[in-house]
């Protein structure tokens, strides 16, 4: 395996020449201009004063620019600090100023935003009028410097810092998550393997690179020679398009894509017949919804899990082997997990049995930069790192979540998962996205309520949908209320956020 991401792109390169690696819709790029335009990139980030182990915020879209910045910043030592296009100016220049970056790379309609950063260099993704700062087109006209920048980046190692990765914050401020070189190519070999991955491939994907999910995608594309289609965002018929056009084997995204582009109007226009098999994660996914996109996109959906904290996945499913609807498959290679009791760490649960996911091994974390009360409440002292995810193992040992331990809903002292409950509503055919909040209830404190998103052409009302309901919940998991949507609220990575619902239901 190679010592670090840059030295990865070179051997791209090398092997894989002017094949088309990476398409955007204002650029194709071959393996070898890829690594040509970070060595270049990195040589000018190393004119401006950038040096190896500084960290270079990347505020950019999808793209190809954003792929040269992310390998250039490696290739020169330096670490990538991503933070997604859809954050605020606030929330960037916090990551920018807790990371202590020394330089931003930034979408140069977004540079005149960032505040509270002093000191810290701004490069535009492209000439702007307005503004005075180096841009990345200008940079990469300098000469390709691959001997030093790769020297560079060799001379701190496969155990450097590689990126720090910023928790969505949730519950508080994000803490960064300062991961490895070899946690992450270690990530994207494990993962490769477990999904067949060859440069025979053409995946697509609106994950936004970002994240460690989309960042997974990306470097595995680079990895393995795959043709990666990479969208700046997601929006149902780019996406259709993209597949059939391109004949694509492999589409990657969250439950919140597949659910929309199973509800699109005109989805049975597009031939999806190139597909190999699709992966889904982030969040859980309705087995029902599961069921219906293996059956229109005509191909195995994968469902894998992972967080910021392992730099990408931790479990998933073997393309050649069995895969279960609904669970998240089994612990990638060279990766443990167990089920832990919730009251006790040390202790593991039997199988069948609800408990914490707990997981171990060299793509863990090394801790959250600067904060080592955080790191010791999340890493145990023999490396065990908590989830937060509360799962069960059945007796083949496949995992299935139950639900984040923080969105449980206590109801007059019983636990109600809101997963379950969203399982047996997504089964209705007038529904399209489901979600489960909590409500405040006088008399249980907490009761579930449902907000639904119907499908298109059809007609429903809650009545129904708690009639639905009542064959399968036990009475206190059933809604006390229902209401219709156009949409839900979710993050800049597309997961549905129950907080922001259960806030409003208050």
């Amino acid at each position: 395996m190679h010592h670090t991401l840059g030295e990865m792109l070179s051997a791209s390169a090398r092997e894989f020449g002017d094949r088309p690696l990476v398409i955007c819709a204002d650029r194709t790029l071959s393996a070898r201009e890829l690594d040509d335009e970070a060595s270049r990139l990195a040589a000018g980030l190393r004119s401006l004063g950038v040096r190896p182990g500084d960290r270079i915020t990347l505020w950019m879209e999808n793209g190809w620019r954003w792929m040269v910045a992310y390998y250039a910043t490696l290739r020169l030592g330096g670490v990538v600090v991503p933070c997604n296009i859809l954050l605020t100016a606030d929330e960037v220049g916090f990551i920018t100023g807790d990371s202590g970056a020394k330089a931003m790379i930034v979408a140069h309609d977004k540079v005149a935003s960032v505040h509270g950063c002093p000191g810290v260099l701004r490069i535009v993704d492209r000439p702007a009028s307005g503004h005075s700062h180096p841009d990345l087109e200008t940079l990469l006209a300098s000469p390709a410097a691959t001997d030093v920048a790769t020297h560079a980046a060799r001379e701190l190692g496969a155990h450097s810092p590689a990126t720090i990765g910023y928790t969505s914050g949730t519950t508080g401020r994000p803490k960064g998550a300062v991961l490895r070189h070899a946690s992450i190519l270690l990530n994207t070999a494990m993962t490769s393997l477990m999904h067949g991955r060859t440069q025979t491939d053409v995946v697509v994907s609106a994950l936004p690179c970002t994240h460690v999910y989309g960042n997974i995608v990306m470097n595995a594309a680079v990895a393995c020679g795959m043709k990666l289609v990479l969208l700046p965002r997601f929006d149902e018929a780019s996406a259709l398009e993209a597949i059939a056009g391109h004949r694509a084997t492999m589409f990657e995204g969250v439950p919140t894509m597949f659910m929309k582009l199973l509800n699109f109007a005109e989805f049975d226009r597009y031939d999806l017949g190139s597909l190999r098999l699709c992966t889904v994660g982030g969040q859980t996914m309705p087995v029902a919804k599961m069921e219906e996109t293996e059956r229109r996109f005509g191909c195995p959906l994968l469902e894998l899990w992972g967080m910021t904290e392992l730099g990408g996945l931790g479990t998933t499913h073997p393309h050649n082997g069995p895969h279960k609807l609904g669970s998240i498959g089994v612990a990638l290679p060279l990766t443990e997990a167990r089920v832990a009791a919730i009251d006790d760490a040390r202790r593991n649960v039997e199988r069948g049995e609800v408990g914490e996911l707990l997981v171990r091994g060299p793509m863990v974390m090394d801790g959250y930069l600067d904060n080592p009360e955080a790191t010791a409440a999340t890493l145990e002292p023999d490396g065990w790192l908590h989830t937060g995810d509360l799962v069960r193992q059945d007796i083949d040992g496949y995992f299935f979540v139950v639900d984040r331990a923080k969105e449980v809903i206590i109801s007059g002292g019983y636990n109600i998962y809101p997963a379950e409950v969203e399982r047996v509503i997504a089964q209705h055919p007038a529904v399209a996205m489901v979600a489960v909040a909590a409500m405040r209830d006088e008399a249980r404190g907490q009761a579930p309520r449902a907000f639904i998103v119907p499908r298109v052409g059809t007609r429903c009302t809650a009545a129904e949908i708690i009639e639905h309901c009542r064959p399968q919940l036990a009475s206190y998991k059933i809604p006390r209320a229902v209401e219709f949507v156009d949409d839900l609220p979710k993050t800049s990575t597309g997961k549905i956020l129950r907080r922001v619902l259960a806030e409003s239901a208050l």
